[in-house]
């Protein structure tokens, strides 16, 4: 009876081992993946940025957790959202624009925070300082915004008698509004063009703004603001049927049948996010890493939608080009 009971026990300790074992191991560190749009089209993106994060060691599911939560353009849900995910994640990365990283910044100050937007982040306040980031953020900055001016001249030089231009922004994002109307109208002064303003926050207003009250404009310059790529395909149609041609901040409206786009390489940008929030959860502290800045740029032409335009696009961009769409 006695011994009965001896190998009962020890069969209940054998079977409680393998738990007590697996309660020894450390828990996976966790992501917080916050991002102010929808997953919508987002995938090669975020290929990207796990492969940015499997350079430093990190496959998600074997030693690393991403918790992803997407706002679907609530600008309005970002700062719950955040709070949630500053109360369970190792660190926060964001992308989608500014209030995302504002959302996440106001969330926590211990947190790290790893950011991707596409403008300064000192004159957004989000930093004091490139090279010596404060607090608890950091992150990369795509240059987005600095490269409108080019990029307005380059439609320019695709489509010379085009004299009308309209500018289409996203008000909801007030800085990356004001710094493209800032830089498009002072390059436009300079070649001797007429800007059209338009403004859209929402899927209808893109719409609405195609619905010419006024003067019909010769061409379309989209403004390099997340809300408008997340809408690409559409305004790609848009300007399709109204016959304009259209330039764009990333070179998958190009892909999508767009004219041409000209920014910084979207997947090289969440490739060093992804390393960027690997190095932190290895240790690093975001006051040791210096805000990165991308080095790389895309001009695409896409010469079937040039053609059926009726353009011939010139040898000078041809030459400079990185890829045309045949």
């Amino acid at each position: 009876m006695i011994r009965r009971q001896f190998i009962t026990l020890l069969g209940g300790a054998a079977a409680t081992w393998p738990l007590a074992a697996r309660a020894q191991q450390p828990a996976m560190p966790v992501i917080g993946f916050l991002d102010s749009r929808s997953s919508d089209g987002m995938a090669s993106r975020l290929a990207a940025f796990r492969q940015g994060l499997k350079e430093i060691g990190f496959v998600e599911g074997e030693n690393v957790t991403i918790l992803y939560r997407w706002a679907g353009d609530r600008v309005d849900r970002l700062p719950e959202i955040a709070s949630e995910l500053a109360r369970q994640a190792t660190v926060i990365v964001t992308t989608g624009g500014p209030p995302a990283a504002f959302a996440a910044k106001a969330a926590t100050t211990t947190t790290p925070i790893v950011f991707l937007v596409g403008e300064d982040p000192t004159r957004l306040g989000l930093v004091t300082s490139l090279a010596r980031p404060s607090g608890n953020l950091t992150g990369i900055n795509m240059l987005s915004n600095e490269l409108e001016a080019k990029r307005l001249q380059l439609l320019h030089q695709l489509v010379p008698q085009a004299r009308r231009i309209a500018v289409l922004v996203s008000p909801a994002n007030v800085t990356n509004a004001e710094m493209t109307l800032r830089d498009v109208e002072a390059a436009a002064r300079t070649i001797g063009l007429q800007l059209q303003v338009l403004k859209a926050n929402t899927a209808r207003e893109i719409e609405e703004g195609f619905a010419w009250s006024e003067q019909k404009p010769d061409a379309i310059f989209v403004g390099a603001a997340a809300f408008l790529n997340i809408h690409r395909v559409r305004l790609v149609q848009l300007a399709a049927f109204h016959h304009l041609p259209a330039t764009y901040g990333q070179r998958e409206a190009a892909e999508a049948g767009g004219l041409m786009s000209y920014g910084p390489s979207i997947f090289e940008a969440y490739r060093q996010w992804g390393s960027y929030a690997g190095r932190v959860l290895k240790g690093a502290k975001p006051t040791e890493l210096p805000v990165v800045q991308s080095t790389k740029f895309e001009l695409v032409i896409n010469n079937m939608t040039a053609r059926m335009f009726g353009l011939t696009v010139p040898p000078s961009l041809l030459a400079i080009a990185d890829e045309v769409i045949e």
